[in-house]
């Protein structure tokens, strides 16, 4: 049944958060096939407007569930807490859900970070990464989580889970933090239960021998062709590319593996100093970042690159499965492109990349799930 879901898994970021135009996603979603909508709530910092995003997936998830209430919808706890952290309430319950005594005030940003500076203003001026043993995140991590499974969601990422451990190299407290998300997710949930993942370039999350996460996940690794333009393929070894490396072990609901099976996604972060040029070293693909890249090819070479994409990952790893992309933010300073949505364009969505039918047929072909 995992598998199921993975092999028909899309990005949607932002799908439930303001991204798009949300009848015209669903009916994309529902025509495709898809059944796994990642990051479909994907808020990344701007903790003052939490709230308000609550309110608003409370409505338009209604919707996604009308369509189709097989989907899985996925929600997101990032590497990242800011100072408008501060300016949040801490519920009631999430104090008692920790067995911390009920007071009366907000999140408190400073009580996340790492005491020894590690990480502090990484993401910018006030923008730190947390550090999972501090009790305010654990906190602040259970807030997030019970809230999102409240709302419907059936899938939480936990984002890059190895640079929030430095202070938990047994993962005692990870450990922790994913049990308190599946004991509300098995007593409030929508069908009562939880499937988690995070980006794992180690492998996976490995506690006395069992897996803390569900399936794994992680950018795609793209290797340009230099001296071809535009091009990029996907290579085993290629820097620290999942495939064949997944982990195996005892999971979270009792059967075991010799590789968890994972997501791999055509992943956002930036653009080099000098996009749309080869050779800028590192993650860069022709100086873009993943999505960036896949966005710049032709409608064609775009249709063409997701079947290599899909083919090329299910037969060198049959545990790894290409999430397909939805809707995802770009970061193109040449154009100023902002957003990828894979919608045929049409009044609803005038700037849609036209990769609606070629997700829909891949699936259709697939017999593996």
């Amino acid at each position: 049944m995992l598998e199921h879901y993975l092999g028909r898994a899309i990005t949607m970021e932002g799908l439930l958060n303001g991204r798009g135009d949300l009848d015209d996603n669903v009916r994309m979603l529902k025509h495709v096939g898809a059944k796994f909508l990642g990051r479909s709530l994907c808020l990344w910092a701007g903790e003052a407007e939490l709230l308000r995003n609550f309110e608003r997936a409370k409505e338009q998830i209604v919707r996604v569930f009308a369509a189709d209430p097989e989907m899985i919808v996925q929600a997101c706890v990032f590497e990242i807490v800011t100072t408008q952290a501060d300016q949040v309430p801490v519920p009631d319950w999430a104090f008692k859900a920790l067995g911390q005594p009920v007071e009366e005030r907000n999140f408190r940003y400073d009580d996340m970070l790492y005491t020894s500076g590690r990480l502090r203003n990484h993401w910018g001026r006030n923008a730190s990464v947390p550090d999972v043993s501090r009790p305010e995140t654990q906190l602040w991590f259970h807030f997030l989580a019970a809230s999102y499974i409240d709302l419907g969601v059936e899938a939480i990422h936990f984002g890059q889970v190895e640079l929030m451990n430095g202070n938990d190299k047994d993962l005692a407290h990870y450990a922790r933090v994913l049990d308190r998300a599946r004991s509300h997710a098995a007593q409030h949930g929508r069908r009562h239960m939880l499937l988690c993942d995070a980006h794992v370039p180690g492998g996976g999350l490995m506690r006395d021998g069992k897996l803390l996460l569900d399936f794994h996940s992680f950018p795609l690794r793209i290797m340009e062709v230099s001296d071809r333009p535009r091009e990029g393929i996907l290579k085993v070894g290629f820097l620290d590319s999942l495939y064949g490396r997944s982990r195996g072990g005892l999971t979270p609901s009792g059967w075991a593996c010799e590789h968890l099976p994972y997501l791999v996604e055509i992943d956002n972060w930036g653009a080099s100093k000098h996009p749309g040029e080869p050779k800028q070293g590192s993650v860069w693909v022709w100086g873009y970042d993943e999505i960036t890249w896949f966005a710049h090819l032709t409608e064609k070479d775009r249709n063409e690159w997701l079947r290599y994409a899909w083919d090329w990952v299910r037969k060198t790893d049959p545990n790894g499965f290409l999430q397909m992309p939805g809707s995802r933010t770009l970061r193109s300073p040449l154009d100023d492109q902002r957003w990828y949505f894979a919608n045929t364009p049409s009044p609803a969505v005038p700037k849609g990349y036209g990769q609606e039918e070629t997700i829909r047929a891949i699936w259709a072909a697939d017999s593996s799930t």
